[in-house]
């Protein structure tokens, strides 16, 4: 190197590879792939590794059983009773090939569902939890996630209905099962498609009236559930807001507007100025 000839810039951590991108500060506030490095045209080898190990994180999660006994042994403590139903997909086989089977109770269920005797008041809310396409999701997700939307529900005096676990189902197969307790609304608590850096997100769809043929056009979905997605307890607060809104107005789905974002808390990891109302003439308060 002669003395004209400028050294080379100083990448982080030692690795000649890593990227320098003034957008690496964006990874503190998540876990999306950001600031990805370049090798050539190819990504660095760390990056490719960190790609590759989340791929087969979100395939195991696809393919992993639930630990129900132990889920239902976690749940104990909400002080509900818990019932074991399944949809008509006989195995997780047949739940990936078949996503209609997933979507209805079997005979079965329906069966144990009718044979129950009626409480002393119609249920307000039926909680039913499914491990849909992450079982990690609800072993992770569902305890803390129902330690305080409970409190609440039990505040506003709901009458909730038995936890119904249903396994193999998707989010339809709520309808059968709100249908069948002749409750006023029902919220599927169900593990979500895993993303390459989200296997355990839990999303909660909540339905007034559920029967069966009910587009999901009638749910409102509550994504992203986990510690470093949408917390807990603002996910909590957030279905508590909307049943409130659905029983009062009897409704659900595309007309039911969840208006609390708009004056909550900014949920953690958001980014710098998330969460403050921006003035009526902003640039990017363009929805209005």
């Amino acid at each position: 190197m002669t003395a004209e000839t400028p050294p080379p810039p100083a990448r982080s951590g030692g690795d000649p590879a890593a990227p320098t991108s003034p957008l690496l500060g964006l990874r503190a506030f998540t876990m999306a792939r950001v600031a990805l490095g370049r090798a050539g045209v190819s990504l660095t080898t760390a990056d490719h590794l960190r790609f590759t190990l989340d791929h087969a994180r979100a395939r195991d999660a696809v393919h992993a059983p639930l630990d129900l006994p132990a889920l239902r042994c976690s749940l104990e403590r909400l002080g509900l009773d818990q019932l074991a139903l399944a949809s008509r997909a006989r195995d997780r086989r047949e739940f990936l090939l078949r996503p209609d089977l997933g979507r209805l109770l079997d005979e079965e269920s329906l069966a144990l569902l009718a044979s129950l005797p009626p409480g002393p008041k119609r249920p307000d809310l039926v909680l039913a939890l499914s491990e849909g396409l992450s079982a990690v999701a609800l072993e992770r997700q569902a305890l803390p996630f129902l330690e305080r939307f409970l409190p609440l529900a039990r505040s506003r005096g709901w009458a909730v209905a038995p936890l119904c676990h249903v396994a193999q189902g998707r989010v339809a197969v709520g309808d059968d099962v709100g249908e069948a307790l002749g409750a006023r609304a029902v919220a599927v608590l169900i593990g979500e498609r895993p993303g390459l850096s989200s296997p355990d997100s839990m999303g909660v769809y909540l339905t007034y009236a559920p029967r069966r043929g009910l587009t999901d056009a009638a749910r409102n979905c509550i994504s992203n559930i986990r510690p470093d997605g949408l917390p807990h307890a603002r996910a909590a607060m957030t279905l508590d807001h909307l049943l409130a809104k659905a029983l009062a107005l009897g409704f659900s789905g595309v007309d039911l507007k969840d208006d609390l974002a708009l004056d909550g808390p900014a949920p953690r990891n958001a980014l710098p100025g998330a969460g403050r109302a921006l003035p009526p003439d902003a640039p990017g308060d363009a929805t209005g």
